[in-house]
């Protein structure tokens, strides 16, 4: 019992305790403690050491009072779960460190009311700002982000609304390439498992892949192109029903990784092999990152460069700098090929 009220007695350490315990005033503690460049680098040291020591931890809240700001940001992706928005999290998240900002992480499941909600949660925790992928569908949520003020950055995908700043990947390339590589080894009837029409980045891995059909004289077959969801379930039950359809294809482009590998189980489901059989192209590279048994030709689209790029665009909207100018960053894209292709030409 005697313990228990001990621990409940218990006083955090304050900047007055280290400055006791290291002779310094309170006001050098604080500026030591912020990193301060009028501080030596040794005073900083001893006295970051001792508040270390003393189990110090600074009030953000009161410094958020002060400052007007939270050292906050949130980012919103559709699905944490695929390893595409994982690698880009961990981007922002360890340069939001190294700002000293903490980063709040929210799934909008492809979804436009979880999406909302998720936006008013954010607001609600007064964060800085956002970095956001979003659903789409239509504008609503990015009114609302646009009317309440505060900054954000659209990821992967953009709007209509050249106000709005963005960062994506040439989509269009992208899906340019994917196609050219496997007309290249003589595919001709490749199936697209494209996300729906309403994602910018689907109408424009659409529009690659038509581009390069087009060039190589093969006529574009609208029954080869599939909108699926691109949560997972989506393009297995697409692919079944191809497959039961007796479409012909010999070749597979899918609109990210994860809808690929997808794929992929589904075909051996069905006793179709990768790449003897059909041969499988994939969007965002994951295996740069990840090691994956099978390896699957993708596209690679700087997914590092691309988030760091969004948090980078995102400070200067916190910080009112270049407020006059719209950033609209686009990140080059190429082909990586594996093992899930191969030619079929004689």
């Amino acid at each position: 019992m005697e313990k228990k009220n001990e621990r409940k007695s218990a006083k955090a350490t304050t900047l007055k305790d280290i400055a006791e315990q290291t002779g310094f005033t309170v006001n050098t503690v604080s500026r030591a403690l912020k990193n301060k460049e009028d501080i030596s680098a040794s005073t900083i040291k001893l006295i970051q050491e001792k508040a270390q020591e003393l189990g110090y931890i600074g009030n953000t809240l009161a410094g958020s009072l002060r400052s007007g700001m939270t050292k906050t940001i949130a980012v919103i992706v559709a699905d944490v779960s695929n390893p595409h928005f994982s690698i880009a999290l961990k981007e922002i998240e360890k340069a939001a460190r190294m700002q000293d900002y903490t980063t709040i992480i929210l799934n909008s499941y492809e979804d436009q009311d979880a999406e909302k909600k998720a936006i008013l949660s954010a607001l609600s925790k007064n964060v800085d700002g956002i970095i956001i992928c979003p659903s789409q569908g239509n504008d609503n949520n990015m009114d609302i982000l646009q009317r309440m003020g505060t900054p954000f950055v659209l990821l992967g995908r953009h709007l209509e609304n050249e106000t709005m700043d963005y960062v994506v990947s040439d989509d269009e390339k992208g899906g340019y390439l994917a196609t050219l590589h496997l007309l290249e080894q003589g595919h001709k009837n490749i199936l697209f498992l494209n996300a729906h029409h309403t994602i910018s980045s689907a109408r424009e891995r659409l529009l690659g892949y038509k581009r390069a059909l087009i060039e190589w004289g093969v006529p574009v077959n609208d029954k080869l192109i599939r909108e699926v969801s691109n949560i997972s379930g989506g393009p297995r039950n697409e692919l079944h029903a191809v497959i039961k359809s007796k479409l012909h294809f010999t070749a597979i482009f899918a609109f990210n990784d994860m809808m690929a590998w997808e794929s992929i189980f589904t075909l051996e489901k069905n006793s179709i092999k990768v790449p003897e059989n059909i041969s499988v192209v994939g969007f965002d590279n994951i295996q740069s990152r990840f090691f994956i048994p099978f390896p699957l030709t993708s596209i690679s689209n700087s997914k590092g460069k691309t988030s760091r790029k969004a948090f980078e665009i995102l400070m200067k909207r916190i910080h009112k700098q270049n407020s006059e100018l719209h950033y609209h960053e686009v990140m080059d894209t190429k082909l990586v090929i594996r093992e899930s292709t191969r030619s079929i030409l004689v």
